[in-house]
């Protein structure tokens, strides 16, 4: 095996002196105020071993990464009915653009935009007793850490600023692919962008999409066949308009969120986070692209 600490750690000083670190993601108020300074990575193997560099147990904003929980929490409730509602292709656009939704009829691409997320974050609210409650429980289960929690300021942020996610969820609505109020639906939907975690805890949700459906307690939570498509998903959409920039330089399943943060895996073999807060224009975090790039090229560990 790599020796994966030397690798870390030669990735964090090539890119922690990086120039250009990229732009915060400042339209969320408060995001605005990171330090666009902070670096970390945190890689967890399938054997148990885990490694870290920099800022890992720093927690941050999760954002869309939050979006691939939701779904894996949508299909062990509802399996396959799931994509009666959204689609599984690329959508080829900014995470926000709504002209597609509009065209094909409120169906959205796929579950990892914005429009999609909103109707995954519907079936939560219809199958959850206490939607909010039972998804943090959901994801402390998934990582044995009773201490991830929302960030409530930054789900308020969101809440009065998410002008194209309540046009998203209006557009659902009129086209009957949203069966809850458009309000109780964005309320979880802005919780569940707020989530807050360190690389380390995001590793360790992520784990069992390494670890066919089972998580770190070794609980079976979704099946082969869903952890499949959950991470085919992740490889093909995971990063809006720069998907295949992602597979082809990086070459693994993974997802990003306007947080600054990426998890991405090998299945059977690990799990890397990365965060660092300042963006490319696509909306994906500058160093966590060039150190994931860096790490699957040092390690000779990818998909292809």
């Amino acid at each position: 095996m790599p020796d994966f600490q030397a690798i870390l750690e030669a990735i964090y000083q090539d890119t922690i002196n990086v120039s250009d670190k990229g732009t915060i993601a400042s339209y969320i108020p408060e995001l605005a105020h990171i330090d666009k300074g902070n670096f970390g990575i945190h890689l967890r193997t399938s054997d148990g071993k885990s490694y870290g560099v920099g800022d890992y147990k720093k927690p941050f904003s999760t954002q869309s990464i939050s979006k691939v929980l939701a779904l894996s929490k949508a299909m062990a409730l509802i399996g396959e009915s799931t994509w009666e509602r959204v689609g599984v292709e690329p959508s080829g656009h900014p995470f926000n653009q709504l002209a597609l939704l509009e065209i094909e009829h409120g169906i959205p691409r796929n579950p990892l935009i914005n429009s999609g997320a909103i109707v995954i974050a519907d079936i939560l609210v219809s199958n959850l007793k206490n939607p909010k409650e039972d998804f943090l429980k959901y994801v402390r289960e998934l990582t044995g850490d009773v201490t991830i929690s929302f960030n409530k300021d930054v789900a308020h942020s969101e809440k009065i600023t998410g002008f194209k996610n309540y046009a998203a969820a209006n557009l659902l609505k009129s086209f009957k692919n949203l069966n809850n109020l458009v309000e109780d639906v964005l309320d979880f939907y802005f919780h569940l962008c707020s989530l807050e975690m360190t690389c380390s805890q995001l590793s360790n949700a992520f784990y069992l999409f390494a670890n066919n459906g089972k998580c770190l307690r070794n609980k079976l939570h979704i099946n082969d066949k869903q952890v499949k498509r959950i991470n085919a998903l992740m490889l093909t959409c995971g990063f809006y308009d720069e998907a295949g920039e992602f597979a082809f330089e990086v070459g693994l399943p993974g997802k990003s969120g306007v947080g600054g943060g990426i998890v991405a895996l090998l299945p059977d073999h690990f799990v890397i986070t990365t965060w660092a807060p300042g963006l490319n224009k696509k909306g994906n975090s500058k160093l966590g692209m060039l150190a994931l790039e860096q790490f699957t090229t040092k390690a000779k560990l990818s998909v292809f």
